[in-house]
């Protein structure tokens, strides 16, 4: 610990010429740094506000995290009545996430502190939780430094690890294995996952089978009159096709540009609706579209009453996805045509269309694997079959509807692994 002290020390003193106006420049950075060191915002202290009870410290990183966490703290809330849960995340897109979220269920919610020995020490102090939960891998030496002198039992759910991942933590295992000897009980989603902790020196007693939690999100119920309803508000006739790509990245958008162009000319009526996974970028990705012509409109301008035709529709904000997948015949799932890890499959698997994806799934290589083997979802292996694939699901009905059933059918399946979670963190819950 004071090597890595000193290292990060020296670290922090040779960037912060670069840093300090990056931060100061950057409104997302400049909302979040003063929280994160501890400094503006802290979680309530225990006795203030109405605190007395013993808390429930929950941590996700960001979007998809917090979106994984979400049964898992209603779950916690329901279980134990007689503690706060107090939720922490790291980035601002992720605070916002967990907000909208959770923030009815929470009973507060804060910026994750850098691993500086002073932050570290003022927000744990704050919070002085009896339980501390982290969901999939967030793991810092200080903070969890910090947990093992104050005797809090830490918790890692839903605790994939990649290869990648792996490797990394082997080659820092100096730093890396104390760091794990903190945590109390690991739980994790595959076998695979199991073996590669295992490993890292972590002991098979303290590993447990799971499932993963992603499985277990809230499926949406929404009514075909409900349906109808969201594409009057988007300006979808109610005959048009749709098909929605989610999450993307930068590289991605001239993929699906070439595609829409190849399949309007074949379906006239398809309307491609586009959801950045940095909403940020929307009004870039729109100009990628109408640069060849199609008629592209981000959310923002069509709800300002921009109300001209269009074929391709940006969505400039969080939250909307995964209802919007319900008005999709079919899916593609970004951060896997370009080498990202891929994002969230079951998000459209859930509302029961067809789920395509690239090579690139790294980060969810299990779930996608299920779906490829429930017949519920497609690996594209390049660029050139993207149109191709898509031209087939398009012109085949009864495929699209016997994937979109397996995919379903798949979440279902394997629907369970927030209950088995919870069993897990009571243990480290007092009676």
């Amino acid at each position: 610990m004071t090597l890595y002290n000193i290292v990060l020390g020296l670290a922090a003193l040779v960037a912060l010429p670069m840093a300090l106006p990056l931060a100061l420049g950057s409104k997302k950075r400049r909302t979040t740094v003063l929280e994160r060191l501890g400094l503006r915002r802290l979680p309530p202290a225990s006795g203030k506000g109405g605190f007395t009870r013993k808390r429930i410290w929950i941590h996700a990183l960001s979007v998809g995290e917090v979106t994984s966490a979400v049964p898992l703290v209603t779950r916690l809330r329901n279980r134990f009545p007689d503690r706060d849960i107090f939720l922490s995340a790291s980035t601002q897109t992720g605070f916002l996430t967990a907000q909208r979220l959770l923030g009815d269920i929470v009973h507060a919610l804060f910026f994750f502190p850098y691993d500086l020995p002073f932050s570290v020490s003022r927000v744990v102090r704050r919070v002085s939780p009896e339980v501390m939960v982290i969901v999939e891998t967030d793991l810092w030496p200080n903070f969890l430094a910090q947990m093992h002198k104050r005797a809090i039992p830490v918790f890692l759910v839903n605790a994939r690890l990649s290869r990648r991942s792996c490797t990394g933590y082997r080659r820092l295992s100096f730093l890396t294995r104390p760091m794990f000897r903190t945590l109390a009980k690991i739980g994790v989603p595959s076998a695979e996952d199991g073996l590669r902790w295992s490993t890292l020196g972590i002991s098979p007693d303290r590993l447990i089978r799971t499932g993963n939690i992603k499985f277990d999100q809230p499926i949406p119920d929404i009514p075909e009159s409900e349906r109808q309803r969201m594409r009057r508000s988007l300006n979808i006739a109610p005959g048009r096709r749709v098909v929605v790509a989610g999450s993307t990245h930068d590289g991605e958008e001239h993929m699906l540009k070439a595609a829409f162009l190849r399949l309007k000319a074949a379906h006239p009526d398809l309307c491609l609706i586009s959801a950045p996974r940095d909403p940020t970028r929307a009004e870039a990705v729109r100009r990628i579209f109408a640069s060849a012509g199609i008629e592209t409109r981000t959310l923002g301008r069509l709800e300002s009453g921009e109300d001209n035709p269009f074929d391709v529709l940006v969505i400039d904000r969080i939250g909307q996805l995964k209802r919007l997948y319900a008005l999709a015949e079919l899916a593609v799932v970004g951060g896997s045509l370009v080498n990202r890890g891929g994002h969230n499959p079951l998000e459209p698997a859930a509302v029961g269309i067809p789920v395509l994806f690239g090579p690139h799934m790294s980060d969810f290589r299990e779930i996608a694997g299920l779906l490829i083997s429930g017949g519920g979802a497609l690996e594209i292996p390049g660029t050139p079959r993207l149109n191709e694939t898509l031209q087939a699901l398009l012109d085949d009905k009864n495929r699209r509807a016997d994937m979109g059933r397996a995919a379903r059918e798949t979440v279902l399946a394997n629907r369970g692994a927030v209950d088995r979670t919870v069993a897990l963190i009571a243990d480290g819950v007092s009676p």
